[in-house]
């Protein structure tokens, strides 16, 4: 099923550059840059970057799986729902994280808030996002029955 392989795709690009960003480049940025203040603001427009990444990938992940209902003829597979229902909640993440926890992290940063705790929140939730995008990943690449 070529809209299969599609999503396998997708879905590994996804997870690939959460993996890459988060997990590589921001820390790799905060070590080579030094300085937190130097290296924060840049972490924070790769972090905007991935977002909206993800959103727009996610967006095209659904679309794809709506797709399969077409080509089988049959309604969508609870399995099919249940991988859109990853897909729907690392959308949602993401647009706390963009909308919510960056904005908080800014305020935090520059009112002496509790800078500390907007991290943690932003981190656990691009840790979800990894999560979420890896379940999607691996459930899009198993083996289907002929």
């Amino acid at each position: 099923m070529p809209s299969q392989r599609l999503a396998v795709i997708v879905a590994a690009l996804w997870w690939g550059g959460i993996s890459a960003l988060s997990f590589l480049a921001v820390p790799l940025l905060f070590a080579s840059l030094g300085s937190p203040a130097v290296a924060g603001p840049v972490a924070a427009r790769i972090f905007s970057l991935q977002c909206w990444a993800g959103l727009v990938l996610g967006m095209a992940l659904l679309v794809i799986l709506r797709r399969w209902r077409g080509e089988t003829g049959s309604s969508i597979s609870a399995s099919a729902l249940t991988t859109m229902g990853f897909v729907l909640f690392a959308m949602l993440l993401a647009l706390l994280q963009e909308f919510g926890v960056a904005q908080n992290i800014v305020t935090a940063r520059a009112s002496g808030g509790n800078l500390r705790l907007w991290h943690g929140v932003g981190s656990a939730m691009v840790l979800g996002q990894w999560l979420c995008a890896g379940a999607v990943l691996w459930r899009l690449s198993a083996p289907r029955p002929a």
